[in-house]
């Protein structure tokens, strides 16, 4: 699927100085552990020469220029004597050997136990271990009984079409929107782009080896995850501008009813499972301010952009500054006339100097050229925001300065954060007082920051207004001072209901339970997947799943989805009939996740309010495990976990 980053036999350029300047542009320490796969000698890796230590986004390891020189030289003899020998690869380097270069790109000891997981998610040998297959001892006949309806387009949407695809089970995906990318088609303001490395932020099974920049814009996003749909023919079996608007459990036909708002109309339809793929970040969330409707000039929330809209010397306000403002807002800063950012808490931010950077054309040719460069590469930036920096969010109860961290890894990343970003304010008390926030660091989300943020708020005709909003008017806004702000546009960068999952369908389960109030303001479900009363119902990024500690949102929608396919897989086996979370397993379960997350600083006192709590100031969307053990748990459910109904 995608444009795939693997090792494909091109011919190598017959042009030696082409091919040095190609090197440039690469991470040295991914080039060495390429050089083993190349040459089959692992003593690249077992020099002098090596990465001395490894951070979020610094791919040379701290090497001196020098020994990154050195090292293009010589890797640059091997490709040659490579292009002009038998053009024969070896063998894939043995699990020994994977761990010693996985050792030796992070600087530090791994653990063995991360092997199984990262030799699946690396696919060395060009075999996609997660790829589903159909039951050969189940007719294919029982499996076409069993359609199952996706809800959303998005990335787990297209994802759960492609397993359900490859395990042969008949599915239809129904899209709110005219098109597919779910995130990456509803979010279009300027600047809009992901904040995570995304030769990482794509399928394990469909690397792509032409991204255009490191951290690559929504068009970007949106057009990879359509050409995956696309090529997997997931498009010829969605329906856009569908939304499902509810859905009741049938007990007698053991099947779900859904109701779908159509172009044309409602449409009812019966399936024997349903699969929401809707996500926590899909229905805007405006503030709970005052005349929001009173102000006659144009405004809009940053997921809802008004296209073709004219900026050029408008007085503009942006709400918030979270995420979404922190990339319009440098983005539009200087086509304005005026630009007022209204923030109710500082965001942390840490250093990312390439966080707008292109890719090198080097980059592109090694993942087409150089055996498994783009797989170490991949690697090389996904680990270091992997299961690490989970304990700087843990809570030591030992700790003396709980006022002001969690524990000292949190205390020294708290001063690190704070150092960066009153170095970008030197000389501006009145901004620093204003930009460094007043709750723990990693408390809220974090922002990669390549100093555009702080540049921007600095510029004469921008101003960071931390006063209170008391009301909207018909000119622009009213802070709690009484001071009139007048604009000609607002912007509304204010976040998601993400604490209202599978809202606002209305969902029926068993004897009628419907699961908006089952759930409340407190869901649960089993690995955020399954949940009580609602027979054949499956979640993808359900509760209990956001990731705020590192690792990637893909990499849990993979395994949630080899979940559901292996739940999938328990009914067809029994002719289909129904398949149901216990009560005691989920509640086991859920027990253990309220104790972790009471461990965790995500409800810490200085946190006045958060998008991560829910408004009695409880986490429930948020995941405190370690990426290896949600891995663990999801490769295969466990018949004990579930209640098991025949077809009637």
């Amino acid at each position: 699927m995608g444009k795939r980053s693997r090792f494909a036999g091109e011919p190598f350029s017959d042009d030696d100085a082409a091919i040095a300047s190609y090197l440039e542009d690469l991470s040295v320490p991914t080039l060495m552990a390429s050089m083993v796969s190349l040459t089959g000698d692992p003593s690249w890796i077992r020099g002098e020469l090596r990465p001395l230590g490894i951070y979020l986004n610094e791919v040379q390891g701290f090497m001196e220029p020098a020994s990154l020189a050195s090292i293009r030289a010589a890797a640059l003899q091997a490709i040659v004597a490579f292009r002009d020998g038998d053009g024969e690869l070896p063998a894939p380097p043995s699990p020994e050997i994977v761990h010693e270069i996985m050792e030796f790109l992070v600087a530090t000891p791994v653990d063995p136990a991360y092997l199984e997981m990262m030799l699946e998610e690396l696919e060395l040998d060009g075999i996609d271990h997660r790829q589903p297959h159909p039951n050969p001892a189940v007719p294919a006949s029982v499996r076409e009984g069993l359609p199952v309806l996706v809800v959303g387009a998005g990335m787990s949407g297209i994802l759960a079409g492609i397993r359900l695809s490859q395990a042969g089970f008949p599915f239809r995906i129904v899209e709110k929107n005219e098109g597919a990318g779910g995130t990456w088609f509803e979010n279009r303001y300027p600047g809009c782009r992901v904040d995570v490395g995304n030769h990482f932020y794509c399928y394990s099974f469909a690397p792509n080896d032409d991204w255009s920049a490191f951290f690559a814009t929504a068009p970007e996003l949106r057009a990879y995850l359509q050409g995956c749909a696309q090529e997997a023919g997931i498009l010829d079996k969605t329906s856009f501008s569908t939304e499902m608007l509810s859905a009741s459990w049938d007990e007698t036909s053991q099947t779900w009813q859904a109701c779908l708002q159509t172009p044309d109309g409602e449409e009812v339809v019966n399936v024997a499972a349903i699969v929401s793929a809707v996500g926590q970040l899909n229905r805007p969330k405006l503030p709970a301010i005052d005349g929001l409707d009173r102000f006659k000039g144009e405004s809009m929330h940053s997921a809802a952009w008004h296209e073709g809209i004219d900026l050029k010397g408008k007085r503009v306000a942006v709400v918030g500054s979270g995420a979404s403002a922190f990339q319009i807002v440098p983005t539009i800063a200087d086509e304005l006339a005026q630009l007022t950012v209204f923030q109710r808490s500082a965001p942390w931010m840490f250093p990312n100097p390439s966080y707008h950077d292109a890719v090198g054309a080097g980059v592109s040719w090694a993942m087409r050229h150089l055996p498994h460069y783009g797989r170490w590469y991949r690697f090389l930036i996904f680990w270091p925001s992997f299961d690490g920096g989970l304990e700087a969010m843990r809570i030591d109860p030992e700790w003396p300065h709980p006022e002001r961290a969690t524990n000292e890894l949190n205390d020294a990343a708290r001063q690190m954060f704070t150092e960066w970003i009153l170095s970008q304010v030197e000389g501006d008390e009145e901004l620093a007082a204003k930009v460094v926030p007043d709750y723990v660091c990693l408390g809220k989300r974090t922002l990669q920051d390549n100093g555009s943020w702080l540049s921007a708020l600095r510029r004469e005709h921008v101003e960071l207004e931390t006063t209170g909003i008391q009301e909207i008017n018909e000119k622009g806004i009213v802070t709690s001072d009484g001071r009139q702000h007048d604009f000609d546009i607002i912007i509304y960068a204010t976040g998601f209901q993400a604490n209202k999952f599978l809202w606002p369908m209305e969902i029926k389960g068993r004897d009628g339970t419907l699961l908006s109030e089952q759930w409340g303001i407190k869901p649960t479900a089993l690995y955020g997947i399954v949940t009580p009363n609602f027979p054949n119902l499956f979640c993808l990024y359900g509760p209990g799943t956001n990731l705020a500690h590192g690792g990637s949102l893909i990499l849990n929608s993979e395994c949630e989805m080899r979940y559901i396919i292996g739940c999938l897989q328990l009914l067809e086996a029994q002719g289909g009939g129904s398949i149901e979370v216990t009560q005691d397993a989920h509640d086991l379960y859920n027990e253990k996740l309220r104790d972790e997350l009471s461990r965790m600083i995500w409800t810490h006192p200085s946190i006045k309010s958060s998008w991560y709590q829910n408004e009695d100031g409880e986490v429930y969307i948020l995941s405190p495990w370690r990426n290896i053990d949600f891995w663990t748990w999801t490769k295969e459910p466990k018949p004990s976990d579930f209640s098991l109904s025949a077809p009637r």
